[in-house]
């Protein structure tokens, strides 16, 4: 297994104060300031580590920026309204929902562009996207302004540190990373869990010998953060990410190198560390912060409910023989089944007395909500 400048930094902290959970171990491997992910990588793209849906079409932004107009005169049209993204990667999707925005009258006027970023060679890369944008970065949603929001979020939640339980001998133990003294590397380990995060798994799920459930705390943090956001600002939230609609066992923790999948202990800080979003967990707390719930639907349920193929078409009619192959195959990416359209989902979030959203059926039902097992 090979190390890392960031391993030693990881042994000392494991010699100190013990194994790390798996949500540390994220947060070392992908935040260092010096050797972590975000801070030395450029992850996206094809030179990169993954590609993400803004980049492999110009549609996708696109139609999220006519989401956002039909939810703006939705809610009444207000002459000021921020347009927020979470982990807004290079700015591909902003620079293409605001393109969109200009068609619908008054939309682009009433946007104030908003960005939370923590990273600073992120905020470049955004910076070099958007040259002509007015925009302010946030690190975090509590500084964002009291006016109504629409809040998006492609591929956010699915980078934030998880924690995993794992079911041994009829008891829950929590998956940890400790140092192997004799091996020179980092190796896994188990510790008793925690009775707080073991009181969040949903009591309808019956587990067996080896068994996972994976918990983003943070992720249900900022999922409520946004909720009571929207819910006093007014507005709306849509979100899209990989996972799983019900909460379910699994251990879908992984590491992305290259547009490989690696060993997830090998050379921390070098390769993209990510697990399913469960979007159960992620509704449930929205529906704490006091908003309404909608979804999930699929990625490919959800393109196609706001007009993909007419908006390819479009594009196809314009465009080089060459090109038309290139946005044919783009689209096809993003909503089949056996591509992008299945794995990834679409929920969405509003103030309270929004009853309705594009793209979706009606709000989620908290009877179900309440269950655990929601499978929408």
């Amino acid at each position: 297994m090979t190390a890392s400048p960031l391993s030693t930094r990881l042994k000392a902290l494991i010699e100190a104060d013990g194994p790390l959970t798996v949500a540390r171990y994220m947060q070392e491997a992908l935040l260092h300031p010096e050797h972590g992910y975000y801070a030395t990588r450029e992850p996206f793209g094809v030179a990169g580590d993954f590609i993400t849906a803004p980049e492999i079409s110009q549609v996708f932004g696109e139609l999220i920026g006519l989401w956002c107009a039909a939810v703006w005169q939705q809610t009444g049209s207000p002459s000021k309204i921020a347009l927020v993204e979470f982990g807004p990667g290079r700015g591909t999707l902003m620079a293409d929902a605001l393109r969109a925005a200009r068609i619908v009258p008054g939309f682009r006027d009433a946007i104030e562009v908003h960005l939370v970023e923590a990273s600073p060679r992120l905020r470049a890369l955004q910076r070099e996207t958007l040259p002509d944008i007015e925009v302010s970065w946030h690190d975090t949603a509590e500084t964002l302004p009291n006016h109504p929001s629409l809040i998006l979020g492609n591929e956010f939640f699915d980078a934030l540190p998880i924690r995993q339980l794992i079911h041994r001998d009829g008891v829950w133990r929590e998956r940890c990373i400790a140092w192997d003294n004799e091996s020179g590397a980092l190796s896994w380990s188990e510790i008793p869990a925690p009775a707080e995060l073991i009181r969040l798994i949903p009591s309808a799920l019956a587990p067996v010998e080896g068994d996972t459930f994976e918990i983003c705390e943070d992720g249900r943090t900022v999922a409520e953060q946004i909720a009571r956001h929207i819910a006093h600002c007014g507005g709306a939230g849509l979100f899209l990410d990989y996972g799983h609609g019900k909460s379910a066992f699994g251990d879908t923790f992984q590491a992305l190198r290259s547009h490989q999948y690696a060993d997830l202990l090998d050379n921390p800080g070098t390769a993209d560390l990510t697990a399913h979003v469960d979007f159960n967990a992620l509704l449930d707390s929205a529906a704490s912060g006091g908003c309404i719930c909608f979804g999930t639907v699929t990625q490919g349920q959800f393109l196609s409910a706001l007009g993909i193929e007419a908006r390819v078409e479009t594009l196809v009619g314009k465009a080089s023989p060459a090109q038309k192959a290139t946005i044919r195959s783009g689209a096809r990416r993003l909503i089949e089944p056996a591509e992008m359209g299945t794995l990834f989902k679409a929920v969405a979030i509003a103030a309270p007395g929004v009853d309705a959203l594009p793209g979706f059926g009606p709000p989620r039902d908290r009877s179900l909500r309440e269950t655990g097992v929601f499978s929408g």
